[in-house]
């Protein structure tokens, strides 16, 4: 279990209590009887105390045993495991959630691994392809591309300028490699959220999940009479721009400490959007940048095991969608720093192959965002397929986001081995059928040399590749983003970052690969698990906040510049699902979180 736990008790002990996002002390709170047991941020069910029974007036409302959150947790892992699919768990974990965020949160730190992939993908995927059959009661913020006037009013409704730290918006274009899914998207901004507060500790009632309804191309939800979206083909352009660009605008005027994470827009827009508003306000898009930065730290671990340094990277990127590219920008931009060279420079030791082959400039329409690494040398006569490539560059690094199933044949695999001693190789295609390449088979091809990290997770992988042909067992290392976009979200928030620059993610990069396994044991992964992620994340947090504070853009006031001081401060603001100590205040007296304004919206009971 996370030590930060140990601070969430009756007296306030850290030096840090004093600070707004602390989590020591007790929690005031402003309601009473049946308001306080339907409200999910302040409710704890049958562990509430028996002094808290009598001064909350619950004494009648619940039975009498008082129980622990640990006995609540184990009846709520009896329930969950007793459900028959995994979209019945995920179905039974968001109706937890509605009723008390602790105990639901709790929960899946307990059983992280084991719930993962229900509470994000690849299950949360079948839950948002069938939201609006599955679909209970509202949750997060819909706005109407048509109703562009009402964007600041219906945002407004969610709180004060000092209530809300981070927002995820998705336009619900392109969700989890599953396509358009419209208004569905608002759970993937829900799970982002989730995710945020599980591996960083961001509080779960300052956060705002938003859809920007623009319509759907997706044929089946149009033709569904259930679909609870816009009933029409995508609105684009100028409109579509107009409606970005209000929602952010007022988003900042109206929260100005938040931070805005873009979430699966599509992969016209993704970029596009990044870059329009990156110069201007604190913002990050997981698609974009998260993907490669965990990729980028896997990387500089399997350099690091192979004796190799980045500035020796010749890499191929095998799919040149957002992903790919996006990963192709994170590794440009840190061989240019570590080398000192242009950005220009450093992407000529990358090549992109996507469906026309090897991306070169007399490749026809190609996106402003894969033209930096058109190859402008002569390729005529030369094969651009994926192995003509690899015979040709011979690559120490091979990335795949293609989604194109076995497309690393053991053909390409043995080529590439045949010049280096240690193929770094990550097939990151989600989910596992659409994997490139399976672990067992890149190593075995490769007698265990290969630097394997995957999209989904895989079990480890025995074979004879020990000194005397004795069996080993490798870890194959995740690249889930869950490792690095929390901890730079939670660096951003707590600084109060003005911007989030190119240097902020190499740091937070940095900080993930330094916990790298495989720094200690090459048969270990290239990335520290889930398990350990919100470790992590205050690694992350401290080299981003480091580097917001050397560039100038954290505005935070009071922020420590000692390593361990800044530590402690980080993990005192990162909110742990225990149950504090309730302590009643008189409404007229009290803040907007103890009367259970915060986040009202999305907490009001009923159902849909």
């Amino acid at each position: 279990m996370d030590s930060q736990h140990d601070n969430n008790s009756g007296s306030s002990r850290s030096r840090f209590g004093h600070l707004p996002l602390s989590t020591s002390g007790p929690l005031e709170c402003a309601l009473r009887g049946t308001v306080l047991l339907n409200h999910p941020y302040f409710n704890k069910g049958s562990a509430f105390t028996v002094e808290e029974r009598r001064d909350f007036q619950l004494t009648g409302l619940l039975p009498q045993g008082v129980q622990t959150l640990e006995q609540q947790v184990q009846r709520a892992y009896e329930q969950y495991s007793a459900r028959p699919d995994d979209l019945a768990k995920n179905t039974f974990l968001t109706s937890m959630k509605e009723q008390n965020e602790v105990l639901y949160f709790r929960l899946l730190l307990d059983h992280l691994e084991e719930m993962f992939s229900v509470v994000y993908t690849p299950t949360e995927g079948d839950a948002i392809q069938n939201y609006s059959r599955l679909f209970r009661r509202p949750q997060g913020l819909f706005l109407n591309i048509h109703d562009v006037g009402r964007v600041r009013h219906d945002l407004s409704l969610w709180g004060t300028a000092d209530d809300i730290d981070y927002i995820v918006v998705t336009d619900g274009e392109e969700i989890l490699g599953i396509g358009d899914q419209g208004c569905g998207g608002i759970l993937i901004s829900i799970a982002k959220l989730v995710l945020m507060t599980l591996c960083a500790g961001i509080h779960p009632n300052r956060v705002l999940p938003v859809v920007l309804d623009c319509g759907t191309d997706n044929e089946a939800l149009l033709n569904d009479p259930l679909y609870l979206g816009l009933r029409e083909k995508r609105v684009r352009g100028g409109k579509y721009d107009e409606f970005v660009a209000t929602f952010v605008r007022s988003a900042r005027e109206l929260y100005p400490k938040a931070y805005i994470h873009f979430e699966d827009f599509g992969f016209q827009n993704a970029r596009r959007l990044l870059e329009r508003w990156r110069p201007e306000i604190p913002c990050f898009n997981d698609d974009v940048q998260g993907t490669g930065c965990v990729t980028l730290a896997a990387i500089m671990a399997a350099m690091h095991v192979s004796r190799q340094k980045l500035g020796d990277v010749r890499m191929v990127v095998f799919g040149g969608g957002t992903a790919g590219v996006g990963i192709a920008d994170q590794v440009r931009d840190a061989i240019a720093a570590g080398s000192g060279i242009s950005k220009e420079e450093a992407a000529k030791q990358i090549w992109l192959i996507d469906k026309p082959g090897l991306l070169t400039t007399r490749v026809e329409g190609l996106s402003d965002a894969q033209k930096p690494y058109a190859r402008t040398e002569d390729w005529s006569g030369k094969r651009t397929d994926l192995l003509g490539v690899v015979k040709e560059v011979k690559p120490n690094v091979l990335i795949g986001t293609s989604t194109v199933p076995r497309a690393f044949t053991e053909e390409i695999v043995r080529e590439m081995a045949s010049h280096v001693d240690r193929p770094i190789i990550f097939p990151l295609s989600n989910p596992t059928k659409l994997h490139e390449a399976v672990p067992a088979d890149l190593l075995s091809w490769t007698t265990g040399k290969a630097l394997v990290a995957t999209g989904s997770p895989f079990k480890p992988v025995k074979g004879p590749w020990g000194p005397d042909g004795n069996e080993v067992e490798i870890e194959v290392a995740e690249c889930n983003n869950s490792v690095v976009f929390p901890g730079i979200g939670l660096g951003g928030v707590l600084c109060r970052a003005r911007l989030v620059t190119d240097k902020m993610l190499i740091a937070a990069v940095q900080g993930v690969s330094e916990l790298s396994p495989a720094l200690k044991d090459d048969t270990a992964p290239l990335l520290p698990g889930v398990e350990v992620v919100r470790e992590v994340s205050v690694r992350v947090a401290r080299k981003v906040i480091q580097a917001a504070m050397e560039e100038g853009l954290a505005t935070q006031e009071g922020i420590p510049t000692d390593e361990n001081e800044l530590d402690e401060w980080i993990r005192e603001q990162m909110w742990y699902p225990v149950y504090r100590p309730l302590k009643y205040v008189e409404a007229h007296s009290a803040s907007r979180q103890a009367k259970g304004e915060l986040r009202v919206v999305g907490s009001l009971p009923g159902r849909g």
